[in-house]
């Protein structure tokens, strides 16, 4: 027989088993689990109960019965009437009755906490004893349609309970009214000490004289809960006044920027915020940087060598070393190597391709690469953006249901740590577990001798006390992938590997570094077959009689450590000279050793300008500058790409002709405020507010007093700005007025100028493709499914023709049939829709 054990959380088989009758007369059986020995009783009959006496189960007693008074007829109301009356004194004066004390209320304990999923998964680890129920987020925030805030008292904020959670509201009261004691389980940060907060004020009269517990922990986990609900405390006030401060700090910068802008630029929809236009002028600025950045030619010169005596065509052996090896000229007669012409680069190679090549130097050292630390909010986002593709807003709505609880077999339970945290500390419980398992799954080597310890980049890390991580080890991302969707499973083996890779043991390399020296030939000079150049002012170097020196770099693993299991990922233009030498091989040399030329590699290349952000790195500038907090990256990147201040092309973040217009008036009114320092010093303090080290109205007060003034002078200085038009080059079909491209609310489309008189609209068609039906336009369309609205692809000529695809149709040929369209077939692969054909294809973006 099987049965649920609770304490392995695993269906194991029982022994020593028992045959009972339960008090109602039900069959049940109780038996010991085989693996740990822990009682367990299942509802089951077996042929034992056959020799047990039946129980007999107990009558239930009959209901009282109360006698009804008959109802009088007419007949018996005449004798009552005429009947004699009974004397007084035979009536006995009744006593009079006490009021019975108010009913205390006895109803379960209430527990709130945000979100449905997360109530499920706590109310199960706190099982019946307890009511769970969701606040579903805030239930008073300021209002919409103003501003909210009175500014001649201290900024003081008017909370109204929204619409929409006046329901969930009135449904709390009424089962606070009833629950004899208060629980506030909401997230560990000062968005969730908020929501604490106001659930004390909008339930004041229901919890009013009952205990009011705040509880915090960083995962939903058994232990965990149990622990948190073993040192419950009260709302910290502190953490609350510095939500409200930024939150009123936001919502005057918005409200008092945003109708500005809208004002000056004849638009609706725009927004402007103390972060957000901050994080807007970075991608603004770098991309003018790109744009001003001016190429510089310049040359680089590698040299194929190889030791004397050896045959280079002999067959290779992937164990056996490099017979030749490729290395850069970096010196010129001790100088740079510096070539900034074809010219200059010929003359250096005629020269070399006459010296005498020897090994001057080979440093042979071992080095150590360490694991990086577990996740934060930032690190998450920025790795499952470079790794996975996804976008911040989508990073953090899958950690929020990993977190939230998951069903894997064991009834809902939360798989990582809280995901908002800026924090990399690690419980000692958890570092215990790892060490457990690294050293039972990779061996004792791969496991270091002392836990490692990892401090934060972000400046005032406070926002919770644990890095993102497992809240076990022991659930390998493999073995619960049957229960986690596609989304679900990669962000949490990311995270998994991560934390466990934190805690391993170093990497070890072994590099070797050579340095090549060409000399001149046995004269003493380089044969040189251009020698005007040697008189050629701007050419550095006098190339008649001194050396050359080539390097060359090679690396290989030694011990993977940490790299067994996981490495970190790299924006562009992240890898530095050890990177580039890893995997490279190297013959075995030693200094002064002849060896060949076989092979000089003159290049041209140009300097790159900075890349172009991506969500990944400007959330780690932001983090670097100390703009915004872990709760505010995502929301700040998701408001400038709805505003259309900045599109994504492929990963990389670039202004739109609207956001630059924004940015220059925003920067060229509001440089003090809209501005790093600015914004950095601003977060200083709040974060001191949050400390105790400051009140929150006085920081207000310097940062809206002078913002009031520079407003208002603003307004009357800001000329009306001419509102862009983008042209599409055609006519209108309708009314042969221009066509522009526009801006809605799922992208941009192509509208007619004449709107509203003329409500002319189509999808912009996707480059490089036709409908494989009629050869018409095909673009990206929106169809609404369930409550989701879903991406398709048709042809512009609906109705006459009818074709749809659900994957992206690609500007690639099939190289199988040569002409079907070819469409999206997972990443990196395409299929032909002709011939169904499918092969590696680099997706159009």
């Amino acid at each position: 027989m099987e049965a649920k054990c609770p304490n392995c959380r695993e269906i194991r088989q029982l022994k020593n088993l028992k045959p009972f009758f339960t008090a109602n007369g039900a069959a049940a059986v109780r038996g010991q689990c085989v693996v740990c020995s822990n009682l367990i009783s299942k509802s089951a009959r077996i042929p034992e109960h056959d020799t047990l006496p039946q129980p007999v189960k107990p009558a239930k007693p009959p209901k009282p019965s109360v006698a009804k008074p008959a109802k009088a007829s007419e007949g018996d109301a005449v004798v009552a009437a005429t009947a004699p009356v009974a004397p007084k004194a035979a009536v006995s004066k009744p006593r009079p009755v006490k009021l019975a004390p108010p009913p205390t209320r006895t109803g379960p304990p209430l527990v709130i906490v945000e979100s449905p999923t997360k109530a499920k998964t706590i109310g199960k680890f706190l099982g019946r004893k307890y009511q769970v129920k969701a606040s579903v987020g805030h239930i008073r925030d300021l209002p919409k349609n103003r501003l909210g805030v009175d500014l001649d008292n201290d900024f003081a904020p008017s909370y109204v309970i929204p619409m929409d959670k006046k329901k969930t509201v009135k449904e709390l009261q009424t089962i606070a009214r009833e629950a004899r004691e208060i629980w506030l389980a909401t997230d560990p940060d000062r968005e969730g000490e908020a929501i604490s907060w106001h659930l004390t004020h909008a339930l004041k009269d229901e919890i009013a004289g009952k205990p009011v517990q705040r509880v915090e922990f960083h995962e939903i986990t058994q232990n965990a809960i149990n622990e948190a609900f073993a040192h419950p405390r009260q709302v910290d006030l502190a953490r609350v006044d510095a939500q409200q401060a930024r939150r009123v700090l936001d919502r005057l910068v918005g409200y008092t920027l945003s109708p500005l802008l809208r004002d000056k630029m004849g638009r609706k929809g725009l927004s402007a915020g103390r972060v957000q236009s901050v994080a807007l002028r970075l991608v603004c600025e770098r991309e003018r940087d790109i744009l001003a950045f001016v190429p510089v030619e310049y040359w680089t010169i590698d040299a194929e060598l190889s030791k004397l005596g050896v045959t280079l065509d002999m067959p290779k052996s992937k164990t056996a070393s490099p017979k030749s090896f490729v290395a850069r000229l970096t010196k010129i007669d001790g100088k740079d190597a510096d070539l900034h012409t074809q010219a200059e680069a010929e003359a250096v190679v005629s020269a070399a391709r006459n010296a005498i090549y020897r090994v001057q130097k080979v440093e042979r050292k071992g080095r150590v690469r360490n694991p990086a630390a577990p996740f934060t909010t930032s690190t998450l986002q920025q790795e499952a953006n470079r790794k996975l593709g996804f976008n911040a807003k989508r990073t953090m709505a899958v950690a929020q249901q990993l977190y939230e609880g998951l069903d894997v077999g064991e009834g809902p339970v939360g798989l990582i740590t809280y995901m908002r945290t800026d924090s990399t500390n690690v419980a000692s419980l958890a570092q215990d577990e790892a060490r457990k398992f690294i050293a039972q799954r990779y061996g004792e080597p791969f496991m270091p001798p002392q836990p490692p310890k990892y401090s934060t980049r972000a400046k005032n890390a406070q926002e919770a006390h644990e890095a993102v991580r497992p809240t076990s080890v022991m659930r390998v991302p493999d073995e619960i992938k049957a229960h986690l969707d596609r989304d679900q499973y990669r962000l949490y083996d990311l995270i998994w590997k991560r934390f466990v890779a934190s805690q391993m043991s170093n990497a070890i390399f072994d590099t070797t570094t050579v340095d090549v020296e060409a000399k001149p030939d046995g004269n003493g000079k380089f044969k040189i077959e251009n020698e005007k150049l040697t008189s050629n002012p701007h050419f550095p170097f006098s190339i008649l009689n001194f050396k050359f020196l080539f390097r060359a770099s090679g690396s290989i693993i030694k011990f993977p450590g940490f790299l067994r299991v996981y490495e970190e990922g790299r924006d562009e233009g992240g890898l530095d000279d050890d990177d580039e030498a890893l995997g490279k091989r190297l013959p075995p040399l030693e200094a002064d050793e002849a060896l060949r030329l076989d092979k000089l590699i003159p290049a041209q290349k140009f300097t790159q300008p900075p890349p172009h952000f991506t969500e990944a790195t400007l959330i780690k500038a932001m983090e670097e500058y100390g703009i915004g907090r872990p709760s505010t990256y995502a929301a700040t990147l998701g408001l400038l790409q709805s505003r259309f201040y900045v599109t994504r092309e492929a990963k990389a973040l670039k202004p739109t002709p609207l956001g630059f217009q924004v940015n220059d008036l925003l920067v060229g009114n509001f440089a003090d405020y809209i501005n790093v320092d600015f914004t950095a010093r601003v977060e200083d303090e709040l974060d001191s507010i949050e400390s105790g080290g400051r009140a929150w109205p006085p920081v207000l007060h310097a940062f809206y007093d002078p913002f009031k003034e520079t407003v208002q002078q603003a307004s009357l200085s800001i000329p009306k700005q001419v509102k862009l038009v983008e042209l599409v080059g055609q006519p209108c079909p309708k009314c042969g007025k221009p066509l522009v491209y526009k801006q809605g609310k799922y992208g941009r489309f192509i509208g007619c100028s004449d709107f509203p008189k003329c409500t002319f609209t189509e999808p912009l068609s996707l480059p490089g493709v036709a409908c494989p039906k009629c050869g018409g336009k095909l673009a990206e369309k929106r169809v609404r499914k369930a409550k989701a609205v879903r991406v398709f692809y048709g042809c512009l000529n609906y109705p006459t023709c009818d074709f749809t695809t659900w994957n992206k149709p690609l500007p690639v040929v099939c190289p199988n049939c040569g002409k079907g369209l070819v469409v999206e077939n997972g990443k990196d692969k395409g299929k032909c829709l002709a011939c169904e054909h499918v092969f590696a294809v680099v997706a159009a973006e």
